[in-house]
């Protein structure tokens, strides 16, 4: 029996229903336009149930017992274990014990119609979607179609590695045990974030990098603050470590990583965090001449190079792999729809128009939720230097801030800061140290507004806070 296909029409049509497209659908409902949304997983995506909101109910109380063990008076009460089993509930609450009511109940209320299913385009302004029960859709679009289907872990091609079930960040946030021995392939955000909040759970972490250092797209000194915290407290931070080979017998029992050169680390479980590829493989973008699992290159009001209906917003257009970003790029694309649908078109040179994504190139801000907190935006030194300004970068030791002494007692922590010299502005800033991410948003405005250092001694930071920190890199400057 031939299975009917429903056809609807609405202004915007929306593939992938994460906080990016949430918001994208959002925002072109607040301007009066028709949405409807598709998702083949949990309404609310990545972020809400396998990456942000879940690593960071992990790691919250790996960071308030580390702090609470610097303050005097207090230290003696938090020495214990961390309840495991505790976190783990606490997790499972956060992230809505992985089901997705309330987000759809909040799309239905702004009159967003949700389609669950596959969603593949089905050549220009049409998307096609397969639904869960065998029913079928095909929705037309008026005015625009958004891709934000985000992006999903990468294993390397590493003989062994399939067979060994290894985990990915999903795994990773989602566990209910602590394995004994925890083995973490990569150094950056993912790896770093994952093996501090492992250990404080009881595991035995071994941490391989395969370059120089953590934290590649930060400054060094923040890499290597991260890294001697992680050796202090146990880990076996190993760079300079390429895996060739992974072995576990049947794919359970343990697992065994082979090192080039003929060293091996064993454990009870590995996690590779090496790397995103765009979800695009199955959208059917060659059916609009795009190529299927390719990252969508786009202007900066997210429309896709080339077309005039056709967006790509978050991970996808591979600009900025970060939950804020994609939802401040969902707020431009969101707006540029609109303008376009009514009949305008957004301005192509104003830098700050609500309809341009300017803050993608060059401020992008960044925190790194291990122990201690890394955070940085804008340019680093070197990047600074690599586009052809000339800078100065100034460092400030956090001790030198009466707050942080407060703060916690043996404080240790670095702020950069690196200056334009021809313009006198803030290019980029670096912060390591507790309790340092509440101090990133002051340096996202100083560097977007582009500040001039001397209005910036202006803007009095309070006492005794780590903010007094600007105090400290704007003297560092002038001498």
């Amino acid at each position: 029996m031939t299975r009917a296909v429903e056809e609807s029409t609405y202004d915007v049509v929306v593939l992938g229903a994460g906080p990016v497209g949430e918001n994208v659908a959002d925002r072109v409902r607040a301007a009066g336009l028709s949405a409807a949304i598709v998702e083949s997983e949990l309404i609310g995506g990545e972020c809400s149930y396998w990456a942000c909101m879940p690593s960071k109910a992990l790691l919250r109380p790996v960071l308030a017992r580390s702090d609470a063990r610097k303050v005097a008076g207090l230290r003696e009460s938090v020495y214990g274990p961390l309840d495991a089993m505790e976190v783990f509930r606490h997790r499972d609450t956060v992230v809505g014990h992985w089901k997705d009511d309330g987000q759809v109940d909040w799309l239905d209320s702004i009159g967003v119609r949700v389609f669950r299913g596959h969603g593949r385009l089905a050549g220009p302004r049409r998307v096609a979607v397969a639904g869960p029960e065998g029913d079928e859709h095909v929705l037309t679009a008026r005015h625009a179609v958004v891709v934000s289907t985000g992006s999903r872990a990468v294993l390397p091609e590493v003989p062994g590695l399939t067979g060994a079930r290894p985990w990915t960040s999903r795994e990773a946030t989602s566990s209910d045990r602590v394995p004994a021995r925890l083995i973490v392939v990569g150094g950056g955000v993912v790896g770093v974030e994952m093996a501090t909040a492992w250990q404080a759970l009881g595991a035995k972490v071994t941490l391989l990098v395969r370059g120089g250092g953590l934290l590649p797209r930060m400054e060094p000194f923040v890499g290597e603050r991260v890294a001697e915290a992680l050796t202090a407290r146990g880990a076996d931070v190993r760079t300079g470590a390429r895996v060739t080979a992974v072995v576990r017998d049947g794919g359970t029992g343990p697992v065994t990583v082979v090192l080039e050169g003929g060293d091996h680390v064993e454990g009870d479980e590995v996690l590779f965090a090496t790397g995103r590829a765009p979800r695009t493989e199955d959208l059917g973008l060659e059916t609009v001449g795009l190529a299927p699992g390719s990252w969508l290159d786009v202007d900066d009001s997210l429309r896709v190079t080339g077309s005039d209906w056709l967006y790509a917003v978050g991970d996808v257009n591979h600009r900025a792999l970060l939950t804020h970003q994609g939802k401040y790029q969902a707020r431009i694309a969101g707006a540029a729809i609109a303008a376009r649908a009514q009949g305008g078109d957004p301005p192509a040179d104003a830098r700050w128009s609500a309809h341009t994504a300017t803050a993608d190139h060059a401020a992008v801000p960044q925190v790194v939720f291990c122990d201690p907190e890394a955070a940085a935006v804008g340019l680093t030194l070197a990047e600074a230097e690599r586009a052809g300004h000339r800078v100065r970068a100034v460092d400030v030791d956090m001790r030198q801030v009466a707050g942080a002494g407060l703060y916690a007692q043996g404080y240790r922590g670095q702020a950069r800061m690196v200056v334009d010299l021809d313009r006198e502005v803030v290019l980029g800033v670096s912060f390591v140290g507790p309790g340092i991410g509440e101090l990133l948003h002051s340096a996202t405005v100083a560097v977007v507004g582009e500040v001039p250092i001397a209005r910036l001694w202006h803007a009095v930071p309070s006492y005794p806070t780590l903010s007094e920190a600007w105090l400290r890199l704007l003297e560092a400057y002038r001498g």
